[in-house]
């Protein structure tokens, strides 16, 4: 058994390096200022992630049903859409926003960086330095990775029904493995704030081509992920 959920955690922690989590939680990134802030999307990510898939997980376990083949292809299918979204998202955000990121420090507060947008006709005075720092829940992380968490689960429950005797050592497993998860991808964001951060640093147009190539690779993977999984509308 110890060695079952082991291998389920580090299995959840491989999982959250998956390339279409990646890109999502790297989209997600860009609009963080700070490495705090990133990690702290991919957490709660990967809450949203484990929270759907035990859901989904405990239905099926417990009823006995199986998820039809073209609902799964059709959820994988809609996780290509999202994820295209995230990547135009990026590029709306680059246009319209006319973004610039400067270091700074508050007298009590550790040197930062943060975002002024530069909108038309809106002059940028010193004053947009005072501006409050955000720490609301991430709300749009948990949509995220509970839409992936959906995706993927039909997978993960005939892994754990090929594997375990009972509903209850199967939503264990799922448990576990949605931890290692949520620590997989916490350090992964980690990895993807700190060329954010010192892009930001240093220049403005370094740190948005970062974004323009998250934004690219996000749509492109997106664009795979539905050709891959468009069988569903046939």
């Amino acid at each position: 058994m110890f060695t079952l959920f082991g291998l389920a955690f580090v299995l959840g922690l491989r999982h959250a390096l998956e390339a279409d989590h990646a890109a999502a939680v790297a989209s997600l990134a860009t609009q963080n200022r700070s490495v705090f802030q990133t990690m702290k999307q991919g957490i709660v990510w990967g809450l949203g992630h484990t929270v759907t898939l035990f859901l989904f997980g405990s239905i099926v376990l417990i009823l006995g049903v199986v998820i039809p083949e073209k609902f799964a292809e059709a959820l994988e299918c809609a996780v290509g859409f999202m994820l295209v979204g995230l990547g135009i998202d990026i590029f709306r955000r680059i246009r319209n926003e006319r973004i610039h990121f400067h270091l700074h420090q508050h007298a009590d507060k550790a040197p930062h960086f943060h975002a002024h947008s530069h909108v038309p006709n809106v002059p940028h005075t010193e004053d947009a330095h005072q501006h409050p720092h955000p720490q609301g829940f991430p709300y749009r992380a948990l949509l995220v990775g509970g839409m992936h968490g959906m995706a993927g689960s039909a997978a993960l429950i005939l892994l754990t029904l090929n594997t375990t005797m009972s509903p209850w050592m199967a939503m264990n497993y799922i448990v576990i493995f949605g931890l290692g998860s949520i620590l997989g991808m916490g350090v992964l964001s980690v990895v993807i704030a700190i060329p954010l951060w010192y892009s930001a640093r240093s220049l403005t147009w370094v740190h948005q081509s970062i974004q323009s190539v998250v934004g690219l690779g996000t749509i492109a993977l997106g664009g795979y992920v539905i050709s891959q999984h468009s069988n569903w509308l046939l």
